[in-house]
């Protein structure tokens, strides 16, 4: 599918969800965006966010505005085929697009020389041949060209230019953002007569400002500076951040170190299934309250699986070492790949020395195993596989040679393999693999069933190969389908664990935020037809089930710029104002957990149950882009049963490169 193809279907799901689900009432407007190609108009490397519901950075500080508070500006503007219209602030063009579909003329202004030469360059090419693009001063207007029917003004301020007032037509509509940085208001002023005006407010928006002169009505030049996270409409339902910080202040239970947090998570203790969140993956903290939530349980309250994020076979080495089991040889070998830092970590040796030490004072069925839930493993997987077929049957390991020889030549690379599946060459690879899954499954029932763990452990890296093999055809296509498959794979996994250690076991996930919050109470879900682990945990065991995310503000976090990309030691931006995090960093509680479940929590989950923005920072952090990067809408109280919080975080204790040759690294072998 090429790569215009798949943003148009991008494009089709903001329309539905981003625009008419959101009651924007005008056809013409949303069928007018369901038109304009918006990864035009912005960044390359931002392509790819090109239609989720956020403003954008451009060049010169600017922003492209979110997609919903363009719709919503225009449907207020009521433009028409036969109207004469004026954007202010022009930006990229995008809105200065829209509007061409939808009235004879337009005519924009841009203070910024590069970005209006950019413009109209980019309007031209696109054909479109009914807008003029101005290099000036928005506030002045275009009395030349005036009066207008519309016009719209891209940029805030205290109060409205007189310029734009007296270029509105007898009937013309002007939509400007006005009032101080933090709660500007949108408004429609509606000329009724050459003296006479009508003024509406709508929603609380915020824009890059508007300088001094324009902001007074003067006519001085723009000189204003942009916030790249700005444009955007702000939640009617949000509340002001010191009230939705005092509620989770006085639900709170603040804690002074991970000992006390681990007495506080013990009211979990009686769930089959408690699953243990994290809001990026390279923060030390997170590590630490995990395992010490994890060891407890573990120690007094009958917990045997550990499953967290990580794939099988590498996984497989830790759980050898925690159960005191032979090692295979190429054990130290486990998590070499990118992002190397989640899992070969001094907060995760530290972890791993603990559990095998208390599992050694465990008898055999009480020991607690450690277990990857993912599906990125094809290479080892299938390595495994015929490892244990060698030792058991040769002939079956011929047969599973022979089958899993359509992808052996794509496991370096995975990824190829989906584009390669669509020429139909390989259309019977699935098949294949699959019967290798069936025999592996008749064999737990026949001859081999006595040989419990090895087996289980084999048939678990067959499942991952037949589901590798669906992921990497599912991911060439884009979309909701490759998340939906790794997640259901995951919970699959841990359906499969739990069947394992039989009746009655208990297990403690580890996992992102974004895939232990229910997805349904978030963007995911609601927009992107996602589903996640925790979703599914929770839809299968109810109130059995608790989901506990985690968060901070600040600090430092390791993570890379780019997927493969070196491990860096970065600084974390505050959490931005109004944000999930933004209302816990206002309560001035450095540490706390808040849980939604109990009753005097009742106000601060009503608060919270509203949609506002929380961060997701994973393997990759970009800084520079962060409110589209690494921000999205979420409830997080209908997202979580419980949120453990640190203001201020520092990064994993980890090597940025593979280590020096001969040089001493704490894995947990004793090597």
């Amino acid at each position: 599918m090429a790569v215009g193809e798949a943003l148009s279907g991008e494009r089709e799901r903001m329309a539905k969800r981003h625009l008419a689900a959101r009651a924007i009432d005008s056809r013409a407007v949303i069928e007018a965006m369901r038109e304009t190609p918006r990864e035009e108009f912005v960044p390359e490397k931002l392509r790819e966010f090109a239609y989720e519901d956020t403003a954008l950075p451009i060049d010169e500080g600017q922003t492209i505005s979110q997609p919903y508070i363009v719709a919503k500006m225009l449907s207020l503007a009521e433009p028409g085929p036969g109207d004469h219209a004026l954007e202010v602030g022009a930006g990229s063009g995008y809105a200065v697009a829209v509007l061409a579909r939808l009235c004879s003329d337009v005519y924009a202004i841009e203070r910024h020389k590069n970005l209006a030469d950019a413009a109209r360059e980019r309007l031209a090419r696109l054909g479109y041949d009914n807008v003029s693009i101005f290099h000036g001063d928005g506030a002045r207007g275009l009395p030349e060209k005036a009066p207008f029917n519309v016009i719209i003004v891209s940029a805030g301020g205290a109060d409205i230019p007189k310029a734009l007032r007296a270029q509105l037509a007898i009937g013309g509509r002007l939509i400007i953002p006005v009032g101080p940085p933090d709660r500007q208001v949108l408004k429609r002023i509606r000329r009724t007569s050459e003296t006479d005006y009508e003024e509406e407010s709508f929603d609380l928006v915020q824009f890059v400002p508007l300088i001094a002169g324009e902001t007074q009505g003067g006519d001085g030049p723009n000189t204003g500076a942009a916030d790249v996270d700005s444009n955007r409409a702000i939640a009617p339902a949000a509340k002001a951040p010191q009230t939705t910080a005092a509620l989770i202040a006085d639900a709170a239970e603040p804690f002074d170190d991970l000992e006390e947090l681990g007495r506080l998570a013990e009211r979990f203790a009686d769930r089959r299934v408690v699953m243990l969140g994290e809001c990026t993956h390279g923060t030390a903290e997170f590590y630490e309250a995990r395992a010490r939530i994890t060891e407890r349980l573990v120690g007094k309250h009958g917990f045997t699986i550990v499953a967290v994020e990580a794939d099988w076979p590498d996984a497989a080495a830790f759980h050898r070492y925690v159960r005191g089991e032979t090692q295979k040889p190429d054990a130290a070998n486990a998590f070499r790949r990118f992002p190397r830092w989640m899992w070969r970590n001094h907060q995760v040796y530290d972890f791993l020395h603990r559990l095998k030490a208390m599992n050694e004072t465990k008898g055999e069925g009480e020991k607690a195993g450690f277990y990857g839930l993912d599906v990125y493993s094809l290479y080892a997987s299938i390595e495994a596989v015929i490892d244990y077929l060698d030792a058991h049957d040769l002939q079956a390991a011929k047969t599973a040679r022979e089958r899993y020889g359509c992808l052996t030549p794509w496991c370096k690379n995975p990824a190829d393999y989906g584009r390669m599946a669509l020429s139909g060459e390989f259309e019977d690879c699935e098949y294949e693999v699959l019967r290798v899954l069936a025999d592996m499954l008749q064999w737990r029932t026949d001859e081999f069933a006595a040989d419990g763990d090895a087996l289980f452990d084999a048939t678990q890296n067959a499942h991952i190969v037949a589901r590798a093999e669906e992921y990497y055809r599912a991911m060439y296509y884009g979309g909701a389908a490759s998340w939906n498959l790794r997640d259901r794979h995951m919970f699959d996994t841990l359906m499969r664990l739990l069947g394992h250690e039989g009746p009655g076991a208990k297990a403690v996930v580890w996992a992102h935020n974004s895939h232990i919050g229910d997805a349904r109470a978030t963007e995911m879900g609601q927009r992107r037809e996602e589903w996640n682990i925790g979703q599914l945990v929770r839809e299968k065991f109810g109130d059995d089930a608790a989901l506990v995310g985690f968060g901070s503000s600040t600090g430092s976090v390791a993570a890379a710029s780019d997927w493969g990309g070196k491990m860096e030691i970065k600084t974390i931006r505050p959490a931005r104002p109004g944000s999930f995090e933004g209302h816990c960093s206002d309560t001035d509680i450095s540490r706390f957990l808040l849980d939604f479940t109990k009753e005097d929590a009742a106000r601060a989950r009503a608060a919270l149950s509203e949609d506002m923005l929380e961060r997701a920072i994973g393997v990759i952090y970009r800084p520079e882009t962060e409110i589209a990067s690494h921000y999205f809408d979420a409830s997080p109280a209908r997202q979580f049963d419980a949120w453990i919080w640190f203001n201020e975080t520092r990064h994993v204790d980890a090597h940025a490169d593979e280590p020096i040759e001969g040089a001493p690294e704490t894995f947990p072998f004793g090597v």
